[in-house]
């Protein structure tokens, strides 16, 4: 029987470079012979996609903060019944774009709705998973913003306001200071080639040490 799979999220603001990672964080895994689910919220399952296309619509603007966060948490029950639960308990490994550390950012410290409630939800719909290690991808918001912009037109949330995004930032490194061992910092600010090294040894050290453990 082959040993549970591990859960890898990464988290960040907008511009912090996440999904540029991803591509690595596979090869890197693939490389000690591990099957990779690679996955992203909203979405990341059928159903769970159309609910990200109303909470990522600039046209659904004016949706209410619990109306967002309940939406959130729908498409995350879903993407964890039809794809993040199933893949783990094949043994693979899946990499997530955003999990609920984004719900406590987004949702609490840009929104301002109380992190008691999002942790009602929380356990209600995922039980007792957890992320095994979660990335976070730091760097100031007027930074992660001016990169954001260079893309294409913002969608909901990139359309959001600074203090929208300081809040955001806020409650990301708080839950990095009560989680030190799960959460790793990662400075995004820093030249590619350097995220990409930092990442790399961070996926390299997580691996080798659930592969000492399972031996």
């Amino acid at each position: 029987m082959r040993p549970r799979g591990r859960f890898i999220t990464l988290e960040g603001i907008e511009g912090a470079g996440k999904s540029t990672q991803v591509a690595l964080i596979q090869a890197t895994l693939a490389q000690r012979g591990l099957n990779v689910v690679l996955t992203r919220e909203p979405g990341g399952a059928p159903i769970a996609e159309r609910l990200r296309q109303i909470l990522l619509d600039p046209d659904c603007r004016g949706l209410a903060a619990d109306a967002e966060l309940l939406l959130v948490f729908a498409a995350r029950a879903e993407h964890l019944a039809k794809t993040i639960r199933p893949a783990l308990e094949r043994g693979d490994w899946v990499v997530c774009d955003r999990f609920t550390d984004a719900s406590y950012a987004y949702q609490g410290g840009g929104r301002g709705l109380d992190p008691a409630r999002i942790a009602v939800l929380e356990s209600w719909v995922q039980g007792e998973l957890r992320p095994d290690l979660t990335l976070l991808f730091d760097l100031p918001v007027d930074l992660g913003l001016a990169r954001a912009g260079q893309r294409s037109a913002p969608d909901r949330f990139e359309g959001e306001t600074v203090r929208f995004f300081a809040g955001a930032r806020a409650a990301y490194l708080a839950r990095a200071q009560t989680e030190p061992g799960r959460i790793r910092l990662i400075d995004a600010s820093a030249p590619l080639d350097q995220v990409s090294q930092a990442v790399a040894a961070a996926i390299r050290a997580f691996a080798d040490g659930v592969g000492e453990a399972n031996p």
